[in-house]
């Protein structure tokens, strides 16, 4: 009986106790919806203020060049060796395929339309979300731990122009142009990967490629870099931006810089496919 009575009271008592932690779960994921939501608005708030200063004088012409530069020309070795890489890769992984179905002939065309339409925009953005984003992020982050942000409004100088709309312009221009750098080796690469196992001259096989292809297949990809572009850059500044003074927060803007750009390059290449597929089709 004491036995039964014992083992009662514990439960009991295991009872109360998670019934006392409910209350703290649910505050705990209020907090954090909370905060989902407030940070959603301050980068809302962020995006309308960059397009507001983007548009209004003076402009930082010799910012923008000079973060193009470092932007773009210094992503060309890293974007042109993954895109020869990827070009080679796909072209081996796909042959013994379309050789069970005798259809060896289509493999540049099949190649070279996957690549435009869809694999090298993403995997340029992806490529420039880790490179280009967390540089961004890191580096805003240590300006604002330097006191450099502060130092530019007491001299006068809008940092907001200065820093933020220059790198995120630069992004979105930038990211077009490796697009169709990377597009161009991945289709060299493809070639190669080709020649592996035949021979196939230069010209016939640009000439297969590009016979499939038109402009529905390039302008699309070319307009969602340019939202890819976009993305990266307001995500970067504004993690970097808005950081929390230390150390601690340049790394923490860093990674958060990377997961976010790459999470939303993923949203954005969706509903740009749903788009397209609606006025193509």
């Amino acid at each position: 009986m004491s036995k039964t009575l014992s083992r009662l009271l514990v439960r009991e008592e295991k009872i109360k106790e998670a019934f006392r932690k409910i209350p703290a779960k649910v505050e705990y994921q209020y907090n954090i919806f909370q905060s989902f939501f407030m940070d959603l608005a301050m980068f809302a708030g962020f995006t309308g203020r960059f397009l507001k200063e983007l548009i209004k004088p003076p402009y930082e012409f010799r910012e923008l060049i000079k973060q193009s530069y470092l932007i773009g020309y210094k992503s060309l070795s890293l974007v042109g060796i993954t895109g020869f890489i990827m070009g080679l890769v796909l072209t081996i992984q796909s042959r013994p395929t379309l050789a069970q179905f005798g259809a060896e002939s289509w493999l540049p065309a099949m190649i070279s339309v996957s690549i435009v339409r869809e694999i090298g925009p993403v995997i340029t953005a992806l490529i420039c979300a880790g490179k280009v984003g967390s540089g961004i992020g890191a580096e805003l982050a240590s300006m604002k731990v330097t006191e450099q942000i502060d130092a530019m409004e007491v001299s006068g100088t809008n940092p907001f122009k200065y820093v933020i709309v220059t790198r995120v312009l630069a992004t979105t221009l930038m990211l077009p142009v490796l697009t169709v750098f990377n597009d161009v080796i991945s289709m060299l690469g493809s070639f190669a990967g080709v020649n592996i196992k035949g021979d196939v001259n230069f010209h016939l096989y640009f000439a297969q490629a590009l016979a499939e292809m038109d402009f529905t297949d390039v302008i699309p990809s070319l307009i969602k870099t340019i939202f890819f572009g976009l993305a990266i850059g307001l995500i970067a500044t504004y993690k970097g931006y808005n950081s929390n003074k230390g150390t601690e927060g340049v790394g923490e803007a860093a990674n958060t810089s990377v997961v976010l750009a790459s999470l939303m390059v993923f949203v954005i290449d969706i509903i740009a496919v749903q788009v397209t597929s609606l006025f193509i089709n």
